[in-house]
């Protein structure tokens, strides 16, 4: 059965969002507002309306190109559409196409966790230090098998620091995550901001580097092979 919901937009290139080449589809709407969000349109944009058919539909026109990868769904924060994302996951995956749904891991649905094949959750760790907002989400997802990748924004000034990552590890090993994707911080987003008419919240802090993302795998590594 199909249902409706809005997207921004979809793109068909991606080499860094799940396995294999993919096309992601960013879903309008989430229910953060993180302050260094490189997708703000998502935010503050209805974006376009959609049936789960048509975007399925549109989709597999790039069937040829991601038969080794798959479809990620995105945003924004793709589990708020529930009824739309559970449409287009039974309808892709009724094709045989591979779905992995990135989220911020702020919504243990139970059902919207099964419909995935795999799964990326970002932790937010930039302004708190508090990551048990995550043990329900991690604890479903390990109940139920799913493949689950960790990825972390990683801004120096911020959240760069050993007992950040420490605290990162900590929370990996105990739902069995082995590893974890740093994302240097980027501030491509500014003109996103700028066209909405928005502050930049993060303007003033550095940008992540090669080394940055090094030292953090690597004290992310150390923790996790502490015994413990």
């Amino acid at each position: 059965m199909s249902a409706t919901g809005y997207i921004d937009s979809v793109y068909s290139g991606s080499g860094v969002d799940g396995k294999g080449l993919r096309c992601v589809v960013f879903f309008s709407g989430c229910n953060l507002r993180c302050p260094f969000c490189h997708n703000p349109e998502t935010l503050y944009k209805q974006g376009k309306k959609t049936s789960s058919d048509e975007l399925t539909q549109n989709l597999m026109r790039y069937k040829g190109y991601f038969r080794r990868g798959g479809v990620t769904v995105s945003g924004g924060e793709p589990f708020l559409q529930k009824e739309f994302f559970l449409a287009l996951a039974r309808s892709l995956r009724e094709k045989g196409v591979h779905v992995c749904a990135e989220t911020n891991g702020h919504i243990a649905d139970e059902e919207l966790i099964a419909a995935c094949d795999a799964i990326i959750c970002d932790v937010k760790n930039q302004e708190s230090d508090d990551l048990s907002v995550y043990e329900t989400f991690l604890s479903e997802c390990r109940r139920q098998g799913k493949e689950v990748q960790l990825t972390c924004v990683l801004v120096p000034e911020k959240n760069g620091t050993e007992q950040k990552i420490a605290a990162l590890a900590s929370l990996a090993k105990k739902y069995g995550i082995q590893k974890i994707k740093f994302l240097p911080f980027r501030k491509l987003c500014e003109e996103k901001y700028k066209d909405l008419s928005l502050p930049f919240p993060y303007a003033g802090f550095r940008e992540g580097e090669p080394e940055d993302v090094g030292q953090a795998e690597a004290i992310f590594a150390a923790e996790l092979a502490k015994n413990g």
